[in-house]
C-alpha cells in the first residue's frame, strides 16, 4: 500500500471535523464591497486596512510602472532583477523607518523564514510568542537553531528561558509578531526591549499587520522616534496589508541588510518583485504618509464596534486595532455564524485550529478606511440576529 493512500480519509476526516478550508472566487476587485458567486457583500475579512488595493491613483502607477518596466524582473536579484524602482523603493523604506538600510522580499512569509535563517544555526537559540505568525513559527523550526516557546506576551516566561541558556557564546534572537493577526494585540515592546538587550540577544518584530495602520504617519508599532536599531535590530514590514500592493521588506543595519542579501536563501533564490509593484508602492508610500484621515477613520471605526460589542455581550479580545476577533469556541459555531452573515450580505470569515488555539475558533472581523460608521451598524445588527439565531437552533 502506497503510505499516500490515505489522502482522501484525511481530507473527509478534516470535512468531518468542520476544518475543512475553501477558498472563494472573487468577480470584483478587492475593496468595502466584494463579489462572490454573483453577490455582493459587505466585506469584514480583507487585511487592506487603508483601502488602498484598487486605489486608482495606485493603479495608475503600476500602470505606468508596466509601461516604464514591463511585467516581470525576469530574474532574482543578484542576477539582473534587481531595477533602479527597487532601489528607490529600498531607500524610500529606509527613510520611512528611521533605518540605514531596506532589502525587499517577495512575501512576508519568505522574509520572515528568510532572515531568522541567515542569522542563526545549530548551536544557537530562537525564543517565541506561541502565537507567532506561521512563518515565524517556520522559520525557527527551520533554521536548526534550538526553538523556545514563551507565553503569549509574557516577558517574565521569556526571561526565564533566555537566562536558562547555557552557551554564552550563542546567538539569541527573540521573535515576536508585532501585531498578532489572530488576536489584535501588540507585543509590549516596552518590556521586551531592555529584557532582550540586557540578555545580549536580538529583537526581531514582525509588523505585518501594524505598518501602514498603526502609529506616527503610519510607521507601525516600531517607530524610530521611539526604538533606536540597538533596540529593535530586525524589524519586517509587509506591503500588501495596509499598503494595498504586495511584498515585503526588513529594514535594519548595513551588516545586516548585507549579510541577509550574502546568506538568506529566500532572497538570494527567488526571482524580484515586478518593477511596477515597486512603482505602485512607491505610490502607496506617499499616501500612507500623507492621508492621516485613513487611520483615523479606523480608529473611529474600531471604537464604534467595540461599544456596539459590548452592549451585544460579544466576547472580544483585548484589541485596539482594525482585527477585532470575536471568540464563540468551536469550528462549528464559527462556520454557522459566520454563514449566517453571508445570508445577511456580510463577508466574514470563520478562523478555526490549527491557525488558532482549540477552543478558540472565532469571527474575524477586520474594518478598513473604506468603511463607513453605517456598515459597523449593519455588521453589529447582523450579529446580534445571527447569534440568537444559532442559539434557538
Amino acid at each position: 500500500m502506497s503510505g499516500f493512500s490515505d489522502m482522501d480519509e484525511r481530507l473527509e476526516a478534516l470535512r468531518q471535523q468542520e476544518m475543512y478550508r475553501h477558498r472563494r472566487v472573487l468577480s470584483s476587485p478587492q475593496g468595502r464591497d466584494v463579489v462572490i458567486d454573483g453577490r455582493r457583500l459587505l466585506n469584514f475579512c480583507s487585511n487592506d486596512y487603508l483601502g488602498l488595493a484598487a486605489d486608482p491613483r495606485i493603479q495608475a502607477a503600476f500602470k505606468a510602472g508596466v509601461d516604464r518596466w514591463g511585467t516581470g524582473s525576469g530574474a532574482s536579484h543578484l542576477v539582473c532583477g534587481h531595477s533602479g524602482v527597487h532601489a528607490e523603493l529600498e531607500a524610500a523604506l529606509a527613510e520611512f523607518t528611521g533605518r540605514p538600510r531596506a532589502l525587499l522580499f517577495s512575501s512576508g512569509y519568505a522574509a520572515n523564514v528568510g532572515v531568522i535563517n541567515a542569522l542563526l544555526g545549530a548551536g544557537d537559540y530562537v525564543f517565541e510568542d506561541r502565537l507567532n505568525h506561521a512563518s515565524l513559527v517556520d522559520g525557527g523550526r527551520l533554521s536548526r537553531a534550538e526553538l523556545h516557546w514563551y507565553k503569549h506576551r509574557d516577558v517574565e516566561h521569556l526571561a526565564r528561558k533566555l537566562t536558562a541558556c547555557d552557551n554564552l557564546a550563542a546567538r539569541k534572537l527573540v521573535v515576536t509578531d508585532g501585531t498578532f493577526s489572530m488576536d489584535g494585540d501588540q507585543a509590549p515592546l516596552a518590556e521586551l526591549v531592555p529584557l532582550v538587550r540586557e540578555q545580549g540577544a536580538w529583537l526581531m518584530i514582525d509588523d505585518a499587520h501594524g505598518f501602514g495602520a498603526l502609529g506616527r504617519g503610519g510607521r507601525g508599532l516600531v517607530d524610530a522616534a521611539d526604538w533606536s536599531l540597538g533596540d529593535v535590530p530586525v524589524l519586517v514590514g509587509t506591503l500588501g496589508k495596509a499598503f494595498g500592493t504586495f511584498g515585503a521588506f526588513v529594514a535594519g543595519s548595513d551588516a545586516l541588510i548585507e549579510t541577509l542579501i550574502q546568506h538568506a536563501r529566500n532572497f538570494i533564490y527567488t526571482t524580484a518583485l515586478p518593477p511596477a509593484v515597486a512603482a505602485a508602492t512607491l505610490c502607496s508610500l506617499d499616501i500612507v504618509r500623507t492621508e492621516h484621515w485613513r487611520r483615523d477613520r479606523l480608529n473611529e471605526l474600531i471604537e464604534r464596534f467595540r461599544a456596539g460589542a459590548a452592549g451585544l455581550g460579544l466576547e472580544l479580545l483585548p484589541s485596539q486595532t482594525a482585527i477585532q476577533p470575536v471568540v464563540v469556541g468551536t469550528p462549528g459555531r464559527a462556520l454557522a455564524l459566520s454563514r449566517a452573515l453571508e445570508e445577511a450580505g456580510l463577508l466574514v470569515g470563520a478562523i478555526r485550529p490549527p491557525t488558532v488555539p482549540k477552543g478558540s475558533s472565532r469571527l474575524r472581523i477586520t474594518f478598513t478606511a473604506a468603511h463607513e460608521p453605517g456598515d459597523v451598524d449593519r455588521l453589529l445588527d447582523a450579529l446580534g440576529t445571527a447569534g440568537r439565531g444559532i442559539e434557538a437552533a
